[in-house]
């Protein structure tokens, strides 16, 4: 044995060739934390002075090559000043060198996913072996970085700069004949084969019949394209950058760019302290502090799931009832997973509609060509559309779909509880009905949940958990699990109006129809919000919500929470509602809607809206920017603080991850209160006071009164 550490062991097989395999005995995954980085300085070490090593291979033995860096340890690594992150950055950079600069061939056997660090680790060595079941890739840009440990200085240098810029802005894994045929490996092989073919590879290094010398030689001298093509490719790339990334909001892609076309002229070494000065750069901007925390709460959420499933009961059978479009997406998207759920209906009609829903689904999944139409079909009989109650006996969840009326509701899971199994867990997705008020209608109510779907179903991956008064934590365990099941984050709440999304979701159309009535341009708001980073504007995102739905919704939260979501004035949502203009829905909202060549509504400026509202709203007044800003980010950043202050939800970090999932708060910014925190907890209580005379919603909660008192933030 040349070394051995806790995650790092260096030993010896035959003919000279030595074995660096990753296996860190305390942690599930390798990775490159504080710990493990400095067993690869000693190790090196130890190698370094040993004389009769002819070749290297690097393993790994865990299912996963080497996940990367330690992120957790990068929140106390970004909070330092930027020259003691671009230090940081050199000093392992250094380490890595020295592993490249070893004087004999290196082959690395990718067994797993390799990813940031791990594909770094990789790029060190002077061949890749990778296994056919594994992915390689480059993901750092998800965190509001880029590849710090060589990663942009080695790529171009061996996959070309298109390649290299294209695998370092998507941060996506690749498969591995897609990393063949760019070059960022040498061979695919079967997992069997893998360590057998990196062994076969070192030695014909050794033999002479790979010149291991000359690809050591590329990643260490300057790239070999000449400056009118360097041009090309770097042109060519931020044309198409650009536009998928404003760089206001995700500044990491322009920033890598930059450094790459600073460092491609350059011998390794200088290019390396380049790459450091970027990075650091990077990592001081507040969208990698967000994105950074956004990950680590992503880690959260689903830990927090998995203790909440642990007393889940066993889950072969659920149901759904009612077909219509959520029915049919529920029913699809626990196909999609391998799940068979019943789908019930009372008219047949509907049954067609919910199937067609999960068959139009599955068939655009064909058309991309990542389903076969075998496999569809096969997707599709897991399906099992039904008018009766006949097999209802055996299953073991049913989420009821129905039209959002308590009345309606209460009479189907009455029905419903009278014929399952004395165990079965019902489930309602209901967006704003009481849970606790549902129950009265049960003998079961400890068996009873909410389950909250959010529209469209396949493409949002929050659903809400709600547990009422007499929920049960079997109950709880049992939906969490089946969320699980289904592809889905779950986010377990406590009952209330609107439970946690829609709660805040309101007071923010609220202000919203405040600004219309103070003289707004709703025009405006919108594109301010959508500069500020929501997918959508408030008064867009109510014409695709339905303005039927928000006035009901609205009336709901008035009803739950007087005090500050009963407006004393009649807003424009309210005046368009009823000259019946429901916004997508029938063409008409504040805009108005044409099919598109690719068959969905697209939006177009509507003069009549102004009419309409015109009775409810004040003579049109100019508003500044960062007034609507600020008025709309209040409500909804204080209606999130009150939920935490009522025990709703029960972090932040649920609060933060749900609003990114359910109403796509911009995830640069990194929740709501990760916006808090950065504006300044004192500076956001400050505003609050400054538009206090608006109404309750504005005045800060009294948790964030007192956070700013003690100097405390949410993370």
């Amino acid at each position: 044995m040349i070394y051995q550490g806790n995650s790092i062991t260096v030993s010896r097989l035959d003919d000279g060739i030595v074995k660096f395999h990753f296996d860190n005995q305390t942690e599930s995954v390798n990775k490159f934390d504080q710990k493990t980085n400095q067993e690869f300085d000693e190790a090196i070490k130890a190698l370094e002075s040993t004389a009769d090593v002819k070749g290297l291979i690097v393993t790994s033995g865990k299912k996963v090559f080497i996940a990367g860096a330690d992120i957790t340890e990068f929140v106390e690594y970004f909070n330092k000043p930027e020259s003691e992150i671009e230090s940081w950055i050199v000093d392992i950079n250094k380490v890595f060198n020295r592993f490249e600069d070893l004087p004999f061939p290196k082959v690395a056997a990718i067994n797993g996913a390799a990813l940031g660090g791990g594909c770094e680790m990789t790029l060190v060595c002077d061949y890749r072996v990778i296994s056919d079941k594994a992915t390689i890739g480059l993901p750092e840009i998800g965190l509001g970085i880029f590849p710090g440990f060589g990663g942009s200085v080695r790529t171009p240098r061996l996959i070309g700069i298109d390649n290299a810029l294209e695998l370092i802005a998507n941060a996506k894994p690749i498969k591995p004949a897609v990393a063949l045929s760019m070059g960022l490996v040498d061979a695919v092989v079967t997992a069997e084969n893998l360590e057998k073919s990196a062994i076969e590879t070192v030695k014909k290094c050794i033999a002479g019949e790979l010149d291991w010398q000359a690809r050591h030689a590329e990643k260490v001298n300057p790239v070999k394209l000449n400056q009118l093509e360097q041009a090309m490719a770097f042109n060519s790339a931020k044309g198409v950058l650009l536009a998928k990334a404003n760089p206001a909001q995700y500044p990491a892609p322009k920033i890598a760019l930059d450094t790459i076309e600073k460092h491609v002229n350059l011998k390794r070494d200088e290019a390396l302290l380049i790459e450091a000065k970027g990075f650091a750069k990077a990592a001081k901007t507040p969208q990698a502090t967000s994105l950074v925390g956004l990950f680590l709460n992503d880690q959260v959420v689903k830990k927090l799931a998995k203790k909440h499933s642990a007393k889940a009961h066993d889950i072969k059978q659920s149901a759904v009832l009612g077909a219509g479009i959520m029915g049919g997406g529920i029913a699809y998207q626990s196909a999609s997973k391998g799940l068979p759920i019943i789908m019930k209906d009372i008219k047949s009609e509907q049954l067609d509609l919910g199937m067609g829903e999960a068959s139009k689904l599955l068939s655009k999944e064909v058309e991309r060509g990542k389903l076969t139409p075998a496999k569809m079909g096969e997707m599709l009989s897991r399906i099992r559309p039904t008018l009766n109650y006949g097999d209802f006996g055996e299953t073991d969840i049913v989420i009821e779909a129905v039209v959002e009326n308590p009345k309606i509701k209460k009479a189907v899971l009455k029905e419903v509880e009278g014929l399952v199994k004395n165990n079965a867990i019902l489930a309602s997705n209901t967006s704003t009905i009481s849970i606790t008020e549902l129950a009265t209608a049960l003998d079961r109510p400890e068996n009873f949940v909410g389950m909250h779907f959010f529209n469209p179903v396949h493409r949002m991956p929050l659903v809400e958990v709600i547990r009422g008064e007499k929920s049960s934590e079997e109950a709880i365990a049992t939906t969490v699990a089946l969320a699980e099941k289904m592809g889905k984050v779950p986010v377990v709440v406590n009952d209330c109006p609107g439970f946690l999304v829609n709660r805040v979701l309101f007071p923010y159309f609220g202000a919203f129809d405040l600004l219309l009535k103070d003289g707004a341009d709703f025009v405006q708001i919108d594109k301010v919000m959508e500069k500020f980073g929501w997918p959508m504007g408030p008064a867009y995102l109510i014409d695709v919500v339905g303005l039927d739905t928000g006035v009901h919704g609205a009336e709901v939260m008035a009803e739950g929470f007087p005090d500050r979501m009963k407006p004393d004035f009649k807003g424009s949502i309210q005046a368009l509602f009823e000259a019946n203009r429901l916004g997508q829905k029938n063409g008409v909202g504040f805009y108005k809607y044409e099919i598109d060549k690719k068959g969905k509504p697209a939006k177009k400026a509507d003069s009549t809206t102004l009419e309409v509202i015109k009775p409810v709203v004040d003579a049109s007044k100019a508003f500044d920017d960062q007034e609507i800003i600020d008025r709309m980010m209040l409500t909804l950043c204080n209606e999130t603080v009150r939920c935490l202050e009522d025990n709703i939800v029960a972090t932040p970090a649920e609060a933060d991850m749900a609003m990114i999932m359910g109403i796509g708060f911009p995830p640069f910014r990194g929740g709501l209160c990760r916006y808090i925190d950065q504006v300044g907890v004192s500076e956001f209580v400050a505003l609050c006071d400054k538009y206090a005379h608006l109404g309750k919603a504005y005045e800060a909660p009294e948790l964030l009164k007192q956070m700013a008192k003690d100097g405390k933030t949410f993370y």
